[in-house]
């Protein structure tokens, strides 16, 4: 998902489990910084149930599909203006205080949301919390890579990527506690303020960065914290390091230059840098564009695609999409390192495209075999109850539950059987409440099938496919495919190629759904797997166990695929061939 996952291995683990067994201060660190990531994560899934109520609540969101898209995505937006101020405010004020900045605009995001009398106030809300996401997004693994011995940061950063899709699974626990609560969609959307209270308490009592209390010359405030987290015989040669990294990054500085654009035009010249980006970039925008923030943003709607009514349902099948992502970021942990990061993302977008290839048929399957129609059950509950496109049209006595649906109506399915014919009733809450008033069930995103579960299973492949492989390999690509010097404009880069991406997908997706159908709306992010599959295989080399200068020489040489080496051979031998042959003619 968005964000940074470092690497580690086992002894990593084990290291790291000695060292704050012997000074807990540095979990502490490590932990109250980390809940920014909780909150990155509770941010991705809550909106998800939340929508579902917040359809229930605002019929002009039920309506209107780019409404709910906008509800969704405007924390995205948000988050790609927070991660740039969260990059200036770090080198300007310091990590510490913009958490604590994050916090605050989090927080009064949750507020807003809970409080929102209409929807384009839970709008405002979600760009809050979007500016607060991607703020905490960029400064807590910062602060947490900066406050741990170099020994066990591996391990200690990895902490913040667990705690993104451990906030999710939460997300989604919190959403099914609160389905039968007054308000339900504004305590889910509210309570996110709570972690955000409690880090800004913890941070206060924390202190800043020793590495950026250094770089603003408080020398002995940056040697005051050291003493805290390492023993008192490695000290002095911690401050050795400091100094001798800092004047280095001073020296690049100075060689590079100053500000983003001439960075980046640097980075652009440079051959190295150039073909880094492109497999950088690549790897972002392959890992949102084969669609996972759909299943993020939106599972329990997708649940409900596949013919599940109850929000309650939804979202407990959604909790299984979000514990197995979470259990996936565990297995790349342990296997990335020993399988390599450009076979572990070819095997995971294998996966991913039988996934989504057979979901697409599963789709399909649903939609053909739809409940009908029926104008004696369409009549039923009154003349002005019936779906005015039903009545008019010339075809109905075709129409069936997808018909219907298509047409922005709902489907009020048989008392007795719910696969026997139905109603086509117009949308809104009165209507709604008549046909659940005779023990009837209301469908609105997806129709009843008998092959609904078979989706939810696939969803739940599709996540375990997804999650060690795209879903944090990316990330580490990035920390390791560009030269040091422009590591932070090359992450940089890439970083929004990713946000941007997510934007796209968040924002379309619900509007291709009612446009194509599901079925085809699954199969496009097949294709563009595929697309990204194929990227990946010609622009990404393997970096698994190179230091910089060996990835920099294999960049500066041009990686080239097996594949495409034996198709290169093969020509240069028939092309010598050829010309030994006209050469003796």
């Amino acid at each position: 998902m968005e964000g940074g996952f470092h690497e580690t291995g086992k002894t990593d683990f084990t290291d790291c489990w000695r060292t704050i067994w012997k000074t807990p201060y540095i979990m502490r660190l490590a932990l109250s910084a980390g809940i920014g990531g909780l909150l990155f994560g509770y941010d991705t899934g809550v909106i998800s149930g939340a929508l579902l109520y917040i359809k229930e609540d605002f019929d002009e969101v039920e309506k209107k599909t780019w409404l709910q898209e906008t509800i969704v995505s405007m924390a995205v937006a948000g988050a790609i203006i927070g991660a740039a101020l969260g990059g200036w405010m770090n080198d300007a004020f310091g990590r510490r205080k913009s958490i604590l900045c994050a916090d605050i605009v989090f927080f009064l995001g949750a507020v807003v949301m809970g409080i929102a009398p209409v929807p384009w106030v839970i709008i405002i809300g979600r760009i809050l919390v979007g500016l607060g996401v991607g703020m905490a997004s960029m400064t807590s693994p910062l602060y947490i890579s900066e406050a741990s011995p170099a020994r066990i940061r591996g391990a200690l950063v990895s902490t913040n990527g667990l705690l993104i899709t451990g906030g999710q699974f939460l997300s989604y626990l919190i959403n099914l506690a609160f389905t039968k609560a007054p308000g339900t969609w504004r305590w889910m959307l509210g309570v996110a303020g709570v972690p955000a209270i409690v880090q800004f308490l913890l941070m206060l009592s924390l202190p800043e960065s020793p590495r950026w209390l250094y770089r603003q010359d408080k020398v002995d405030e940056a040697r005051t914290i050291l003493e805290k987290i390492y023993p008192a015989d490695e000290v002095e040669g911690e401050m050795k390091a400091l100094n001798d990294s800092i004047e280095a990054e001073k020296a690049e500085e100075g060689e590079i230059g100053e500000g983003f654009i001439t960075r980046l035009k640097g980075a652009l010249k440079n051959k190295i840098v150039r073909r880094g980006l492109y497999a950088g970039v690549a790897v972002q925008v392959a890992q949102q564009f084969v669609g996972i923030n759909t299943v993020m943003y939106y599972s329990p709607t997708i649940v409900q695609l596949a013919g599940f009514a109850s929000n309650r349902t939804a979202l407990a099948l959604s909790l299984i999409t979000s514990g197995l992502n979470f259990v996936g970021t565990v297995i790349s942990m342990g296997f990335v390192d020993r399988y390599g990061r450009r076979r572990f993302m070819l095997v995971s977008l294998v996966g991913i495209i039988s996934c989504l290839t057979a979901l697409s048929a599963v789709f399909f399957l649903a939609a053909s075999h739809a409940p009908p129609v029926g104008s004696f059950e369409s009549t039923h509950f009154g003349g002005n109850t019936t779906c005015p496109a039903y009545i008019t049209a010339s075809n109905a006595q075709s129409w069936n539950c997808m018909t219907c649906l298509k047409a922005e109506c709902g489907f009020c399915a048989s008392k007795g059987n719910e696969f026997h014919t139905g109603a086509c009733l117009a949308s809104g809450g009165d209507i709604k409440s008549a046909c659940r008033g005779e023990s009837r069930t209301w469908y609105s995103e997806g129709c009843p099938n008998k092959v609904g579960i078979l989706a939810v299973a696939l969803l739940g492949l599709y996540i375990i496919s997804y999650a060690p492989g795209m879903g944090t390999v990316p990330w580490i690509v990035n920390s390791e495919i560009y030269p040091l010097k422009y590591r932070g404009t090359g992450g940089g880069v890439a970083a929004v190629a990713n946000w941007s991406s997510n934007l796209v997908v968040s924002e379309t997706f619900l509007t291709l759904t009612k446009a194509l159908g599901s079925a085809a709306t699954f199969l496009l992010f097949a294709g563009f797997s595929m697309l990204g599959f194929v990227a990946i295989y010609s622009l990404v080399p393997e970096t698994k166990g190179l230091t910089l200068e060996e990835v920099g020489k294999l960049l500066e040489e041009g990686f080239t695929p097996k594949l495409f080496k034996s198709f290169c051979s093969k020509k240069k031998r028939k092309e010598g061939k050829e010309n030994q042959a006209s050469t003796s003619v």
